[in-house]
């Protein structure tokens, strides 16, 4: 069986399981052979993973589904937002809503679009997670977005965790959610933070009380583990991290302009400089300092 097909089988296993209770699974009518094998799989899964302990059980797989809101908008970095998306929907009982202003794709990268599932006024009010991915112009577009930084606003007052990849942290500070808090953001954006009323950070996640931020795009990874390991126990996560192989080893100490050769710092600040411009112009013009 090929990765893509197991995760296909996991995924289609969670949307089984969700639309039916636990103890009857296994007994519906509906359910193929094939389905009930598969659950059981799954099941064995969950109790080595808890240990036999049923209180970590019932963390992985709650009785009542997860909600997650990932905000999605023209000009996103692609992978700010699938990483994330991919371990968001990597946890059972978990549904996951793509949140954007109209339904239609979104681009989000070269022969990549995003599917938005949920408008913001149909989007629950008691999320576990509300999430922001970063970009550059598209990222600056929504710091100026008064409707979508009030929606942000509201569903974070209720929130369980409000989170951002790259420089989705400067709509947060946009929204005003980061006055006087430590955040991360993309290394060449960190100054803007302080704009904002945030002290910038430099670290993978940083963690304020339930606002949870990560630096630029792979970070998105370290966050999304993270993240579900609150969730769904640190068990489960560190099993989706072998399911997906996370064992970074970069042939490049370049990965931060704290390690990168000056002169590569130096040509990608100058490359970025618009788009840099251009977020500092929305973080100024917000007022949120």
């Amino acid at each position: 069986m090929t990765r893509r097909e197991f995760h296909r089988r996991v995924l289609a296993a969670a949307a089984a399981l969700a639309a039916l209770p636990v103890s009857r699974f296994a007994a519906a009518a509906e359910a193929s052979a094939a389905e009930r094998r598969h659950y059981e799989v799954m099941m064995k899964l969950f109790n080595d993973l808890a240990g036999g302990e049923s209180a970590k059980l019932k963390q992985m797989f709650p009785a009542k589904q997860r909600q997650i809101a990932m905000l999605a908008y023209p000009g996103m970095f692609p992978l700010d937002f699938i990483i994330p998306h991919q371990l968001f929907t990597g946890m059972f009982q978990t549904q996951v809503h793509i949140v954007a202003e109209e339904l239609k794709p979104i681009s989000a990268g070269p022969g990549i679009a995003v599917l938005p599932t949920t408008l913001p006024a149909a989007c629950p009010d008691d999320l576990d997670v509300l999430f922001v991915p970063g970009g550059l112009d598209g990222t600056a577009k929504l710091m100026r977005n008064q409707a979508m930084l009030d929606w942000l606003r509201e569903r974070a007052k209720s929130a369980r965790y409000v989170t951002s990849v790259c420089t989705g942290s400067l709509v947060l500070g946009a929204a005003g959610l980061l006055k006087g808090r430590r955040a991360a953001t993309y290394w060449a954006v960190r100054d803007v933070l302080t704009t904002l009323g945030a002290t910038p950070v430099v670290a993978r996640t940083v963690e304020d009380g339930k606002f949870i931020t990560a630096g630029g795009v792979t970070a998105g990874m370290d966050f999304g583990l993270r993240i579900v390991a609150k969730l769904a126990s640190e068990n489960y996560a560190q099993a989706l991290q072998l399911y997906f192989e996370y064992d970074p080893a970069p042939p490049f100490n370049a990965g931060s302009p704290e390690t990168a050769a000056p002169e590569v710092t130096a040509a990608m600040r100058e490359m970025y400089a618009d788009g840099i411009a251009t977020l500092r112009e929305a973080a100024v013009s917000s007022g949120k300092g």
